[in-house]
Formats: structure tokens, C-alpha cells, sequence
């Protein structure tokens, strides 16, 4: 029983969740960056330009000086060109090729492990729901939270992607008032879940200040500086 449901004068009993980035945290690689090589091979995109749009951006994220909304453009750009049915049937492609493949024992029992528990497992990334949503199924998670694209919804309009982000982004600070959003609809709050979260990232030091046991999972430099000054824990998946 959670703290939600609780009946008046019972012990409440805290919804437990496990809260977890994607990229290079359960995934050894980034989504979006493989995902932005994989179309270049198709030959959606010049490759040189790409490549080096491509690099500039991931060091900005890396760096933490990330412009979400510029990239999401960027990002998206190859896949609303192609089209709802190519798009589809190419991302199948790149989850047989190098999604699968690349999913880790250790991280899919990561992820068990905490479902065996009874706790609520949550993906939260800042790459968007196009790249992400069959790899967060792959996991066997069901709710995910990310960036999510708007669509021309206009009369007589393409009902796709326009390369704009709907709603707050879930990067940054946006990942804490995206939780705060998914906890509020629940009738809960902060207070009142005992909440992990797994990130590889600074860039998600504000989601790792909030919950109640931050973990620097395979951490960058900064990072993991860091986590080894507060006494957070640190895991290694990956070699």
C-alpha cells in the first residue's frame, strides 16, 4: 500500500521508484548520437556536415552548455523529411542492429531487480520519445519520460513531427519539473515516494540533489568528482 492510498491512522508505506537515465547509463552508448550515425549510413544526411553538427552538439552536452531545443531540431531533422513509414521501419532496423545488441546483462538486471522489488521503474532521458520509446520496451519499462515532439496539428497539416519540443523538456533542471509533473498527477509528491536514480551525467545533478539516493552510474569526470565528495554511490556497468 502506498502513501497515497493509505487509510486514516495507517503506517504509510512510501512508493518506491527507480528512477533511470538511458544513455551511457543503462546504455553503453548514446541513443540519439548511434541513432544519427545509423541514418547517415542510409544516407539520409550528408555525412561530413552531419558528422561534425552532430560532434559539436554532443560536446556542448557533455560540457553542459547544451542547447535541447536547437539539437531536437537537428536531431529530428532526417526523420521528418523521410516520413512516419520510413522512419519506422528504419528505427526497427536500428534496434535489431545496434540497440539489441548492445543492452547489457548487468543493466537489464539493474532494472529487474528493481522491478522484482515492487518498485516503479521510470526512464527519464533528454533524447527524444521517437529514439526512445521502443528501447525503454526493450527494458521491459513502461513509463518514460522524454522529450516529447510536437506534431502539426493544424487542419489540413501532416500530423508529424515539426522539430519542436512539446511541454518542458526532460533535460536539466526540466527533469526534476517533468518528475515533479508525473508525481503531482498521482497525488503524491517528493515527500511521499522514496525514489533511486541512476545517471552517468552532471547534467543531471539537479534530478540527482532531489531524489532520496542519488547513483553515479558509470560516471563522467565531473561526475564522479563529485559523487566521491558527497559519498554517493558509484556503479560501474560497463568495462
Amino acid at each position: 500500500m502506498t502513501s497515497a492510498s493509505a487509510p486514516s491512522g495507517a503506517v504509510a508505506t512510501p512508493l518506491r521508484l527507480a528512477l533511470f537515465d538511458l544513455d551511457h547509463t543503462l546504455l553503453p552508448f548514446d541513443s540519439d548520437f548511434s541513432w544519427g550515425q545509423f541514418t547517415t549510413a542510409l544516407g539520409w544526411t550528408d555525412a561530413e556536415e552531419f558528422k561534425r553538427q552532430n560532434e559539436t552538439f554532443y560536446a556542448q552536452y557533455q560540457a553542459g552548455t547544451l542547447d535541447i531545443r536547437a539539437y531536437c531540431r537537428f536531431a529530428t531533422a532526417a526523420v521528418r523529411r523521410q516520413g512516419p513509414q520510413a522512419a519506422a521501419q528504419a528505427h526497427a532496423r536500428f534496434m535489431q542492429d545496434v540497440v539489441l545488441p548492445g543492452i547489457t546483462a548487468q543493466a537489464l538486471e539493474l532494472v529487474r531487480g528493481h522491478q522484482a522489488q515492487g518498485d516503479t521503474v521510470l526512464i527519464i532521458t533528454a533524447t527524444n520519445e521517437f529514439v526512445t520509446r521502443p528501447i525503454a520496451q526493450a527494458f521491459g519499462v513502461e513509463e518514460l519520460l522524454a522529450i516529447e515532439l510536437e506534431r502539426d496539428e493544424t487542419p489540413g497539416g501532416s500530423a508529424w513531427y515539426t522539430g519542436e519540443i512539446r511541454g518542458i523538456p526532460s533535460f536539466r533542471e526540466g527533469k526534476v519539473l517533468r518528475m515533479d509533473a508525473w508525481l503531482a498527477a498521482r497525488g503524491l509528491d517528493w515527500s511521499r515516494v522514496h525514489s533511486t536514480f541512476y545517471s552517468d551525467s552532471i547534467n543531471d545533478l539537479p534530478l540527482l540533489e532531489k531524489v532520496t539516493v542519488p547513483v553515479a552510474t558509470n560516471p563522467d569526470a565531473r561526475l564522479l568528482a563529485l559523487a566521491g565528495q558527497r559519498g554517493w554511490r558509484i556503479l560501474q556497468l560497463f568495462a
